[in-house]
């Protein structure tokens, strides 16, 4: 503990006397400071007990004592030492009194006590208490350390909680709580996420206060890079002391110790997944799992899915239009992929990621089947279709927008044996979901849509306005509703009684109409070709209106 004006009083040698303000003896002393001059204050820095004989004052003038304890005060000067026997007897009541209304304590300093004799008491005590400090702090590293060896960062935190006298969690790079201690803390911890995410999206290292109604947490990101890859929190119920300082920096360098690997071993990973994602698309299923071996082999013995993802073009667009900075967004694929791992951590799952595959900007994935890396994978589209989705979830202005632009392709699940079939199938997917501007399609949707859906691009849009442009201006004229009867016709199949009904003319008439139709556009309807393109022409129109 940092020494107070009660300390000073009980130390013997001092024989300090309370003159005034006794309730206010526990503030803590940052220095003594003695000075005669009759305004003090502009050399003050606040938590300051001055010491004075009041050589320059007018000490028993009420008025000027009040003025002069007021500018004290406000000041932050925590206590007034008065040298009794210099040039007063006594402590002046005037003075006394000001003190009295203001609750500055006074302290009568005997003659026999020098002015030095206080400050070098002070310092001592300070300097005792940064020792202290200091030993405490490296007795917590120390047991941090032993913990975070022996049980890791469930451990760490443990100690962590007991030194702060508070409680700790631990956040992956999705912003969940993956520890805490103690474990009642979970909920509280649960309650920061967005501050969490907040957070993130700052360049590391980075670190937040919040203020909550029992308690003041802090936040401190994990890593070495330019996203970190996890967060500390760290609750109290005052502001973190010295010795508590000293514990939670030791905390967060063990924590990047334990939880960063070291580049050349991401590096070295990423290799290796790279090598087998080329086996499996080389088609060679058994050297793909063989050089797998403990750290991807699990993953290819049961049924797994292929994500291709690329990040969209208009990030910054959209960030520049909501007034956000767009110098440095964030890497959408570096997200999910962020995302992903963390998921199938807490699961125990494996994932398979490999920045670059196949293009520039794309990422590959593998992961399992129905598993917590699929799942978080879907909620964190839905997430993003809905946040840029104009109408469903405008973009506050206070909530940091990410950058995210993220499109998304997944194969159906398959197996070592058809890994070139799943990667054609993402490919296929991705380059709907971008057609369809969604964040992410799965190549099962495909099997069981639609195909006119996916013609929907302005190339076709193009060539079926051109193909039905005549019809339409001939039906424009008032003489006839050619685009009508032609698509009765083709949805009866050329059945002329039951179209003719559909449209309520006689079937003459839509004889009539259909050699019309011929006629403009120069066609057979006999030609099956011919009947197919202006279905399709019919349809793409009909869904464009």
């Amino acid at each position: 503990m940092p020494p107070t004006l009660a300390s000073l009083v009980h130390h013997s040698a001092l024989k300090l006397t309370v003159r005034a303000g006794a309730e206010h003896l526990d503030t803590p002393v940052r220095w003594a400071h003695a000075s005669e001059l009759a305004d003090p204050v502009p050399y003050m820095e606040g938590g300051e007990l001055l010491l004075i004989t009041a050589l320059k004052l007018e000490a028993e003038d009420p008025v000027a004592m009040r003025r002069y304890v007021k500018r004290l005060v406000e000041a932050g000067v925590i206590g007034l030492g008065f040298a009794v026997g210099v040039h007063y007897d006594d402590v002046p009541e005037a003075l006394l009194d000001a003190a009295g209304e203001e609750g500055l304590p006074v302290l009568g300093v005997p003659r026999r006590t020098p002015f030095i004799a206080i400050t070098k008491a002070v310092s001592a005590a300070i300097a005792a208490d940064q020792y202290r400090s200091v030993t405490a702090g490296f007795a917590a590293q120390r047991e941090l350390t032993r913990q975070a060896v022996a049980a890791g960062p469930d451990g760490l935190l443990g100690v962590l909680a007991g030194q702060v006298d508070g409680w700790a969690a631990l956040y992956d790079a999705a912003g969940s709580v993956v520890a805490t201690a103690p474990e009642w803390a979970a909920r509280r911890a649960a309650r920061l996420t967005a501050d969490v995410e907040r957070l993130h999206g700052r360049a590391a290292p980075a670190s937040l206060v919040v203020s909550g109604a029992d308690d003041r947490v802090e936040l401190h990101s994990i890593g070495t890079g330019r996203r970190p890859r996890t967060a500390l929190a760290v609750g109290t119920g005052t502001a973190l002391g010295t010795a508590e300082r000293y514990a939670v920096h030791s905390a967060i360098a063990l924590l990047t110790l334990t939880t960063e690997r070291s580049r050349a071993l991401q590096s070295a990973e990423q290799r290796l997944g790279a090598a087998v994602l080329r086996m499996l698309l080389a088609g060679e299923p058994g050297h793909a799992r063989a050089v797998a071996g403990d750290l991807y082999g699990g993953l290819l013995d049961a049924p797994f899915r292929l994500l291709i993802a690329e990040d969209g073009s208009s990030a910054r667009a959209h960030q520049e239009a909501h007034g956000r900075p767009a110098e440095a967004p964030a890497d959408p694929r570096s997200t999910l992929a962020d995302i992903v791992e963390s998921a199938a951590a807490r699961a125990g799952e494996t994932v398979l990621v490999v920045p670059d595959g196949g293009g520039d900007d794309r990422l590959v994935l593998l992961f399992a089947d129905g598993g917590a890396a699929a799942e978080a994978c879907a909620r964190h589209a839905e997430a993003l279709d809905a946040e840029r989705t104009p109408g469903e979830k405008p973009v506050a202005a206070d909530v940091p927008w990410s950058g995210d632009d993220l499109v998304v392709g997944l194969s159906a699940p398959a197996g070592p044996i058809a890994a070139v079939s799943a990667y054609k199938q993402a490919e296929q997917a991705l380059s709907v979901a971008r057609r369809r501007g969604r964040t992410l399609v799965e190549h099962e949707e495909l099997a069981s849509g639609s195909v006119v859906p996916l013609l929907a691009d302005d190339a076709v849009r193009a060539f079926a306005d051109g193909t039905l442009r005549a019809l339409h201006e001939h039906d424009a004229t008032g003489r006839g509703d050619l685009v009508a009867s032609l698509r009765a016709w083709l949805s009866r199949h050329g059945q002329w009684d039951a179209a003719a009904a559909d449209l309520g003319v006689h079937r003459h008439t839509l004889r009539y109409r259909m050699r019309r139709v011929e006629e403009i556009l120069g066609r057979s309807l006999d030609d099956p070709d011919t009947r197919m393109e202006l279905w399709l022409a019919l349809k793409v129109t009909a869904a464009a209106e």
